[in-house]
């Protein structure tokens, strides 16, 4: 047997050390005809059940938006606030839309998109609970929801009051914490701006008001992926661009949020 030349060993070389290819996630979901989207269906007006109980909601429908740019079927997931994040990495969704903050320790996990929508948080509490602003709740039970960025905000005015968390609850859901609320278990929960309206609307929750706002800067809200899609990652980022730059994030903003002008996509200072 003759001896190799050295192009064909390194050619060889490089084949055996090369990555092995993966799968680009776009061509999956075209694939498939299907994206699945996971989405809180807990949490108004983002997503809820409407007519014929039916997902709908702002959430919901960025999901419709970005199937029919894919040119597949939307199937949305309900997925509670604790299992967002898992639910993507066990690949039982494509994508999260579920009003999301892209936190660094989230991002060890997942990949987020730029923002697509963004919220203010603010105090939701009983109409005859006595508080008029968040350092009332100081001595009071509160609660929130297990691993949201809402959670950090009241657990971070404890910690400023120099309590512990025994005068905290924590919940695995968004409408486990409203029933908490409405019937007396906690005094106070920090929500975001458009489900404080919206749950002041619903008969099940009348006796609950936002009474202002809480610390902290807007929550600009992300899409997320997993790690390992990043082709999808970048054709989502375009995507929210383009919806932003349409109106369509404004169009659908109005419409569920029954606001006006849309908050900006941007914090100050930067991008």
């Amino acid at each position: 047997m003759g001896r190799w030349n050295s192009a064909a060993a390194l050619a060889l070389l490089s084949l055996w050390m090369a990555p092995p290819a993966l799968a680009d996630k776009i061509d999956d979901v075209v694939k498939a005809g299907q994206v699945r989207c996971g989405v809180m269906l807990d949490f108004p007006p983002a997503g809820f059940r409407g007519q014929g109980n039916e997902p709908d909601g702002f959430d919901v429908q960025t999901c419709k938006d970005i199937a029919q740019a894919l040119g597949v079927k939307s199937v949305v997931v309900e997925t509670s606030s604790s299992d967002r994040v898992p639910a993507l990495v066990a690949n039982r969704i494509d994508v999260l839309i579920a009003s999301t903050s892209p936190t660094l320790e989230r991002a060890k996990t997942v990949a987020f998109t730029v923002p697509y929508t963004a919220y203010t948080n603010v105090i939701l509490t009983r109409v005859d609970g006595g508080i008029k602003s968040f350092d009332d709740l100081k001595g009071r039970s509160v609660g929130g929801v297990t691993g949201t960025t809402t959670e950090a905000v009241m657990l971070a005015g404890l910690q400023g009051w120099g309590q512990g968390r025994d005068k905290y609850t924590g919940y695995g859901t968004e409408i486990d914490s409203y029933v908490a609320l409405s019937q007396g278990k906690v005094d106070g929960l920090v929500v975001s701006n458009t489900v404080g309206s919206v749950l002041g609307q619903t008969p099940q929750f009348k006796n609950l008001a936002v009474i202002g706002n809480a610390p902290g800067a807007a929550d600009l809200c992300a899409i997320a992926v997993n790690k390992r899609d990043g082709e999808l990652l970048r054709w989502l980022n375009l995507f929210l661009w383009q919806q932003t730059r349409s109106g369509r994030y404004a169009e659908l903003y109005k419409k569920y949020f029954g606001l006006g002008t849309p908050p900006a996509l941007t914090a100050d200072g930067t991008y």
